[in-house]
Order: structure tokens, then C-alpha cells, then sequence
């Protein structure tokens, strides 16, 4: 069992508090599978549909009035600054009205950043292969593991005082529900992290809305 994961620490569950999570809607980057990390890509127009979905889905699994009532908080990054604005305009709510913070960042690829994975194989075959054989402790240049990123995902939740609907990237989700239910080291990396559904993580559990 991971040393990292469970137990919960309180967090985002020992309040007894829900988060509603959206992955920001593609970019092109995504489209053609590179490493995007830190740097400040925009969505594209797929990405802008798929961020009015979720706001739209999130309405009405929640109902307006009671989706008004929550916290709303974003990764500062522009992909996830503009799907939050479309999602809360979908869902009939202003486009402002949130915060950002800087530990909901997606996991920092370091050097690796920008390349796609089939370039990496060929041309950083070393540390393909060794990332290949421990995701969640390999460590690019320059860069993060999930065992760093979880521990950045952690400390942010132990802020969280109600519900709240989180827009952030794929290894934040993938870390998020390691805080929720026990996974394996190697489970976290390869959690599957859609970009038109939302994330509901409570105690114990996660779904998919």
C-alpha cells in the first residue's frame, strides 16, 4: 500500500465535505498527446463545448441555487481559468466569482515539457523506460512525481471548509482520489481523467457526473 495514500490525513473528508471536479476542456496539445505540465495553454474549441458541459451537467445534478452556494477555485492556468468561466456560465451563474491557487497546478514535467511521449522514446530512451517502470516516483528534470504532486494535492485540501467545485488538470484528479480511496502506487498515474464528465469526491468514494 502506498505510504502516500490512505490514511486521509482529515483533508477534503474528515470535514465531511464534497468536491465537484472539472478537468479542463482539451487543448490542442492534448489533441496530439504532449506534455503540457505547467506551461499556460489555452482550450480549443472541443475543449470550450466539453467545459460548457460540465457546467450545464453540474446544474443540474445540484440544482442552481445550491451550485451558487459552493466555493468555486481553479488552477491558475489559462486552460483551467477559461473552462471555469464557461462551466459557470453554463451554468447560469457569473463568469468571475472564483479563486485560483497556485498548488492546483498540474504536475511540473520539468525538461519535458512541451515533447510528446513517442519523441521521448526515441530521443530520452533512459528515461522513458524508467519512468515507464515507476510513474509515480520518477522524477523528470526540472520537474515533479505524482509522490510530489500528491503530497502539493494534499496540502491543498486540507484548506478546503465546504463544498466546493475544483477546476484543475489530469494529475490533480488522478492524485485526489488517492486521498479518497486506497490505491497502489501504480494505480494513480494510469487513473483515466476525461474531459467531459465531473468528478465527485467525498468521503470514502468517488462517481462520475
Amino acid at each position: 500500500m502506498s505510504e502516500l495514500a490512505p490514511p486521509y490525513h482529515g483533508s477534503i473528508l474528515g470535514s465531511g465535505c464534497t468536491l465537484y471536479f472539472i478537468r479542463h476542456g482539451e487543448t490542442d496539445w492534448n489533441r496530439v498527446k504532449r506534455l503540457q505540465g505547467q506551461m499556460d495553454i489555452p482550450i480549443n474549441a472541443l475543449g470550450r463545448q466539453q467545459a460548457a458541459r460540465n457546467g450545464a451537467a453540474l446544474a443540474e445534478h445540484l440544482g442552481r441555487d445550491r451550485l451558487a452556494e459552493l466555493d468555486f477555485i481553479a488552477s491558475p492556468l489559462i486552460r483551467c481559468v477559461e473552462t471555469m468561466e464557461i462551466a459557470r456560465e453554463a451554468a447560469g451563474l457569473t463568469r468571475t466569482g472564483f479563486a485560483t491557487d497556485d498548488r492546483l497546478k498540474e504536475i511540473r514535467y520539468g525538461a519535458w515539457e512541451g515533447a510528446s511521449l513517442e519523441r521521448l522514446k526515441r530521443e530520452d530512451r533512459a528515461a522513458y523506460v524508467e519512468r515507464r517502470d515507476n510513474k509515480f516516483r520518477w522524477r523528470p528534470v526540472d520537474g515533479e512525481s505524482y509522490a510530489d504532486l500528491l503530497g502539493r494535492a494534499r496540502d491543498w485540501a486540507a484548506t478546503i471548509e465546504r463544498d466546493t467545485v475544483v477546476v484543475s488538470h489530469g494529475g490533480i484528479s488522478r492524485v485526489l482520489r488517492a486521498l479518497v480511496t486506497p490505491l497502489e502506487d501504480e494505480e494513480i498515474p494510469v487513473q483515466i481523467v476525461p474531459q467531459d464528465k465531473v468528478l465527485v469526491l467525498s468521503k470514502d468514494r468517488f462517481d462520475w457526473v
